[in-house]
């Protein structure tokens, strides 16, 4: 496959993956935990923390963005944004250790943060040395 094909399967993936924190993160946002199916959160500070977090969730979809039209070049700022990804995902997985097994919907996030977000990130780290 040619540099430049590559290149563009890349950069469709990662447009792909960055619609999960765009429409998650803006939905919980404006909506808090209730679009997961639960009442309002009280106490108050949890539902403002589940918000805070899910801003730091949008912006790291916006900022992945940010990566996409010159992907080979993006070395650096792509595996910062993958490292907090990756723990974000092992976040998930001590709460999946010490409270149980959540929904399927978290259960595709842990998927992406340990599985997906690893692979882009070794498959841009290639793509990135052949552009050398």
């Amino acid at each position: 496959m040619s540099a430049a094909l590559e290149r563009r399967l890349l950069q469709l993936v990662v447009a792909l993956a960055c619609l999960v924190p765009l429409t998650i993160g803006g939905q919980s946002i404006l909506t808090g935990p209730g679009f997961l199916g639960h009442p309002p959160v009280i106490p108050r500070d949890l539902d403002s923390h589940f918000r805070y977090i899910s801003g730091i969730f949008f912006a790291v979809g916006i900022a992945f963005a940010t990566c996409i039209p010159h992907i080979e070049r993006q070395g650096p700022r792509f595996r910062l944004l993958a490292a907090l990804v990756i723990c974000g995902g092992c976040a998930r997985l001590v709460s999946l250790a010490s409270v149980g097994v959540p929904s399927r919907g978290h259960l595709f996030g842990l998927a992406m943060e340990l599985g997906v977000v690893p692979l882009v990130m070794l498959w841009q780290a290639r793509l990135a040395a052949r552009y050398r």
